[in-house]
């Protein structure tokens, strides 16, 4: 089966590789993107058509030749198994200079064991929505934001990033506050950018303004896209 390497929409510079792919989180806004992509392997793969977790190990040795690579961008890596796992960053850890990669998953407490196997060039991302866990079952059965927080400040690896799309309605200075102690190298930033498929309860303009503001006084780099033309400071913009 032919290998496709996609762009990633998140990450300008990115190209996604797929060695593992699908999720049980069950994502609501998932479902018009992630997972409407995959019903596209219908006449490919049956458990990527199903968004199924599972492992593609012909892919390993085929790693875009990219900027920045987006390591199992579709799907979450912690429905893996860990020999399997092992098997990724080997191949991660085999490959040229030059490249970068993304290791993102809403369960970061997955990750622990094989920070030890982790070279420089990985920069652990996980989202945060949100700082409220009231509410949060309704949209996602991953880990409460109030758990993947405190999952991801543990881990000790020094390149992290966070990515806050889409923006769940959140507590300014308590939220600020997270982002600050995780201290990543950037923050992520977008609004829902499928509004006609699924409704969230998303913060309002001012309150966004007010976040933005206190992470740049911080010295947090942002960069986002689907920020609905709102010029807020210091943000790195990529597509609106």
């Amino acid at each position: 089966m032919k290998t496709k390497q996609t762009s990633s929409h998140m990450y300008g510079a990115a190209k996604t590789w797929n060695p593992f792919k699908g999720c049980r989180y069950d994502c609501s806004y998932c479902v018009p993107s992630f997972q409407q992509q995959a019903k596209r392997q219908k006449h490919n793969c049956d458990a990527c058509y199903r968004y199924a977790p599972h492992a593609h190990p012909d892919r390993l040795s085929k790693i875009p030749a990219a900027e920045i690579v987006f390591v199992c961008g579709n799907g979450d890596i912690s429905f893996a198994d860990p020999s399997y796992v092992r098997r990724i960053i080997e191949a991660i850890r085999g490959a040229g200079g030059g490249r970068t990669f993304y290791l993102q998953t809403k369960k970061p407490a997955f990750l622990e064991p094989f920070l030890g196997l982790l070279p420089q060039t990985v920069i652990l991302v996980t989202t945060l929505e949100t700082n409220r866990d009231e509410g949060y079952s309704r949209v996602s059965k991953a880990p409460l934001p109030s758990e993947r927080f405190a999952q991801f400040l543990a881990l000790d690896h020094p390149r992290k990033v966070v990515t806050i799309e889409p923006m769940l309605d959140f507590d300014v200075d308590e939220f600020a506050g997270w982002i600050a102690r995780i201290g990543p190298e950037y923050i992520w930033l977008g609004f829902n950018s499928r509004e006609a498929q699924v409704r969230l309860p998303e913060p309002p303009v001012e309150k966004v303004r007010r976040f933005v503001a206190l992470l740049v006084a911080r010295g947090i780099p942002i960069r986002g896209k689907k920020l609905r033309g709102i010029p807020l400071p210091g943000v790195e913009r990529h597509q609106d």
